[in-house]
């Protein structure tokens, strides 16, 4: 399949989901994504039908035509040699793995997939989809569901554990080995109301479970909590999640036990703490003295930091808002997907 095919699939697709969305989509695949969105419900408590809904959002935003063939227009596509690529996929936010699987599949290659036992439903429809648009798409990927083989690269995404055993299982072939990353943000406290609504959504978005989601803030000293409180309350709602719910209600517990200081307004917990990874239902913060120092020292921890959110208007910060709208070229981990798959050929 020629590369523009494989552009025309992917862009009805993103067209689909922008239908579906809009309650204007063909009736058959309506049905189907509908029933996919059921059983992703059904299997996975966080995957709520808004945090569903406004992945499908994203992603029919990222996939038009135009947005695919800028992206595709920073590389040098040669020859297509195809190669194997296995990708296995995480499971924290809905279609978590999608974006590797876009990339290998636009790079000429082929994916082997690993499905999340988290995330299987909504990969299965996309998955059924593009081969109903094109018959001849089954043969660029397959689903794995026992021990990997035949493939000639791998990207896997896991926990701090896991992917210290991808690395070492993995290590003989060309691979992206992804581990725990969390998203910060630095407050100087001029922002606006509206950026401190944007920066809740970067909060509460998905539960906080993505990479991208901000676990941490960090403020000038003497900054007024209820700013941030206040701009919360649109996101209430999450407590009757009982998952989420069950996890607030646990780390109010253990701090109350360990006697540690917390601020509470009945749906998030506020802790001080030099961490940057706070558990659901928290947010963690830490007061700096001098945003100069403060650079220095997340620099210094680059390595576990996906986001850093702020209103400087640079290319290393994320503007308030964005984290969960990242465009295709918003690499997990710094790390060139596209590039890394053109160079298997």
């Amino acid at each position: 399949m020629i590369l523009s095919n494989r552009i025309k699939l992917f862009v009805s697709l993103g067209k689909f989901f922008k239908d579906f969305i809009d309650n204007s989509a063909d009736k058959n695949f309506t049905k189907r994504l509908s029933n996919a969105i059921q059983q992703a419900k059904n299997h996975n408590n966080y995957f709520t039908e808004d945090n569903i809904l406004n992945c499908l959002k994203n992603w029919s935003y990222s996939l038009q035509k135009e947005k695919i063939k800028s992206f595709l227009g920073l590389y040098i596509i040669e020859k297509e040699k195809p190669k194997s690529v296995a990708i296995i996929m995480a499971g924290n936010v809905p279609l978590v793995g999608f974006h590797d699987f876009l990339c290998v599949i636009l790079s000429g290659n082929k994916a082997i997939i690993k499905l999340s036992s988290k995330d299987s439903h909504l990969m299965h429809f996309v998955l059924n989809y593009l081969c109903s648009i094109c018959i001849d798409f089954k043969d660029y990927y397959k689903i794995c569901q026992e021990k990997l083989s035949d493939y000639d690269a791998v990207i896997a995404t896991g926990n701090n554990l896991s992917a210290s055993k991808f690395k070492e299982y993995f290590n003989d072939y060309p691979n992206i080995i992804r581990k725990s990353r969390h998203s910060v943000a630095i407050l100087k406290g001029n922002e606006s109301n509206d950026q401190l609504q944007k920066l809740s959504n970067d909060i509460f978005n998905y539960f906080g479970l993505g990479c991208r989601n901000v676990s941490k803030v960090y403020l000038p000293k003497n900054y007024d909590l209820d700013l941030l409180f206040k701009s919360f309350m649109k996101w209430k709602k999450v407590i009757n999640n009982n998952s989420y719910a069950n996890n607030y209600d646990y780390q109010r517990a253990i701090y109350l036990l360990n006697k540690e200081v917390f601020f509470d307004n009945g749906f998030i917990l506020l802790k001080e703490s030099k961490k940057i990874g706070s558990p659901v239902g928290t947010l963690f913060y830490e007061y700096y003295d001098k945003y100069e120092d403060l650079e220095k020292s997340l620099s210094e921890i680059s390595e576990k930091i996906q986001c850093i959110v702020s209103n400087e208007n640079t290319k290393n910060f994320t503007e308030f808002g964005k984290t969960q709208s990242p465009e295709l070229t918003d690499y997990a981990d710094g790390v060139d997907t596209f590039d890394f798959l053109l160079k298997l050929n």
